[in-house]
């Protein structure tokens, strides 16, 4: 496993933290990956809350981290990784002023993991 492999894992969690922490405003936890991503895209992209984009980012991500993590030769380059560190501070930003419109805020452990 190489830098990229492993800064790719990186952005992908930053994208999963920030939906498991927007799950967990509406009373939501979930125990795995699968699951917070599947009630992400329920809870947020098909209402249209938060653009499905972030949906879409956070399944591509996680396939990513999956490949970084257990293939042996992956195809993840350093400007895919530039793509998705930017994937996921965009993915904070609207997160956070959608919370900010909920009266609610990203803990700041979420955003110290991101930046």
């Amino acid at each position: 496993m190489g830098k990229p492999e492993i800064a790719a894992g990186r952005a992908y969690y930053a994208m999963f933290y920030i939906a498991e922490t927007l799950l967990y405003e509406k009373g939501l936890e979930f125990n795995a990956h699968g699951q917070v991503i599947g009630a992400y895209g329920r809870e947020f992209a098909k209402t249209k809350e938060l653009d499905p984009k972030y949906h879409k980012n956070l399944r591509s991500g996680f396939d990513l981290r999956i490949s970084g993590d257990y293939e042996v030769d992956t195809n993840i380059t350093n400007q895919l990784v530039v793509n998705m560190i930017h994937q996921a501070r965009e993915f904070l930003e609207a997160a956070q002023g959608y919370l900010k419109s909920s009266k609610l805020d990203i803990p700041r452990r979420v955003i110290q993991s991101i930046v």
